[in-house]
């Protein structure tokens, strides 16, 4: 179904119609081997199962005494109980130690339970001596121990298929003895700004410049997403030249993003232009403000996704949220976080456009509920979308919202 438009003007097409569609040609990673440095954000393909136990073998939960229970089952402030310290266990000590009745061992933390010991006594618990220790604290059978396998036994899944790694998944990883894991990686981002007016931030400029803020905004963006992101150097208004960007881009990376030169119908619109040399990029009208012209399309032999966004700044990050962040969790085969995930009482009323979903910037308070709309919501105004953390989400059928309904709020990472 599309959207209505103005007489004479082609129909738009919807947000979710045209999000659909890029879900849908997108081909999920292949899975690769990979290091636990980096697995970060990496999506498992399989389950993980334990080989050993784990822990692998009974050890100390703290630093105190290795004893026999019913030894120090009398002992108390008043009335300590006194035990030779036979030796002492510390942590990657591999000898088989033994624990004499009528005796005890000092053990560290992590160290291998001694033969014979039911209990360890916490260090607090006595008066820390090292020939012999007074205990003024019984500690029952199995006191500050940790068994083999208390936390998984062989064949037990660890982590299923679909897990997205994270420092403490990592870190169970690491504990069961795995060096490697087969996962889909996060996807390499490569950002490309086209324009003969573009320079390099921290360049002089001459009139008719700007400098080029897009791809660091949106490869910041993709970092902020986990993943490994580029800018590649500002290819120039010239369709050649981008095609050669493209091609060569594509080497490293696993998503394409372009940013400029896709309005509809300008005679400088220079991705349009080269990318429809290839036929596999659709170019359309989508019916959302901001960020209305939109293309996307697979390129090269393995069928990176490339997503062709507006040149005005607030555009293509709006574009970057609702379909690019997207786009990245299907690439690793997990189903996209639906929108808008959030709702709050407008603080004053907001005006859209017939026919479009419009994206307002905002500033959310998650503790009173409310969304207060910025001052400034044109599709070249930066400054406005630094102060929001949320997109006011004003939907088609709306053209205006009044102070305190209730919006559809979309907030920004």
């Amino acid at each position: 179904m599309t959207t209505a438009a103005p007489s004479g003007q082609a129909a738009l097409e919807p947000v979710d119609t045209y999000l659909g569609a890029v879900l849908s040609a997108i081909r999920p990673l292949a899975a690769r081997e990979l290091s636990l440095a980096e697995a970060d954000g990496a999506v498992l393909t399989s389950d993980v199962a334990a080989e050993w136990p784990l822990p692998p073998f009974d050890n100390s939960a703290m630093d105190g005494y290795a004893v026999l229970a019913a030894e120090v089952a009398t002992a108390s402030q008043d009335a300590p109980v006194t035990l030779p310290v036979r030796d002492a266990v510390p942590a990657g000590d591999t000898r088989a130690h033994r624990l004499v009745p009528g005796s005890c061992l000092r053990i560290m933390t992590g160290a291998l339970l001694p033969a014979g010991a039911d209990a360890i006594v916490p260090v607090e618990w006595t008066d820390g001596g090292t020939d012999q220790v007074a205990i003024r604290q019984p500690a029952a059978a199995g006191n500050a121990i940790k068994r083999a396998g208390d936390d998984a036994v062989p064949g037990d899944v660890l982590l299923p298929a679909g897990t997205r790694l994270g420092p403490a998944a990592i870190g169970l990883l690491a504990a069961a003895g795995h060096g490697t894991v087969l996962a889909r990686p996060r996807p390499r981002i490569t950002v490309i700004s086209t324009g003969n007016e573009l320079a390099e931030p921290g360049t002089p400029v001459v009139p008719g410049q700007i400098w080029e803020s897009n791809s660091v905004m949106l490869a910041a963006a993709a970092r902020q997403l986990g993943c490994p992101a580029r800018r590649y150097p500002i290819v120039p208004d010239d369709t050649d030249a981008l095609l050669a960007a493209i091609e060569d881009a594509m080497a490293a990376a696993d998503l394409l993003v372009t940013s400029g030169g896709v309005s509809m119908g300008g005679e400088h619109d220079v991705v349009k232009a080269a990318l429809r040399r290839l036929g596999t990029v659709r170019f359309t009208k989508v019916a959302m403000q901001p960020g209305m012209p939109q293309g996307f399309g697979v390129v090269g032999e393995h069928a990176i996704p490339l997503f062709t966004l507006p040149g005005n700044p607030v555009s293509a990050f709006v574009s970057f949220q609702l379909f690019v962040r997207p786009a990245v969790d299907a690439l690793q085969d997990v189903e996209p976080k639906r929108l808008p995930g959030a709702r709050a009482v407008l603080t004053a009323p907001v005006r859209s456009p017939a026919g479009k979903r419009s994206f307002l910037r905002g500033i959310l308070d998650p503790e009173s509920g409310t969304v207060r709309p910025v001052l400034g919501q044109a599709s070249h105004q930066l400054a406005s979308l630094a102060k929001a953390n949320a997109l006011i989400i004003v939907k088609e059928r709306s053209t205006e919202m009044a102070e305190g309904e209730i919006a559809d709020v979309l907030e920004l990472p």
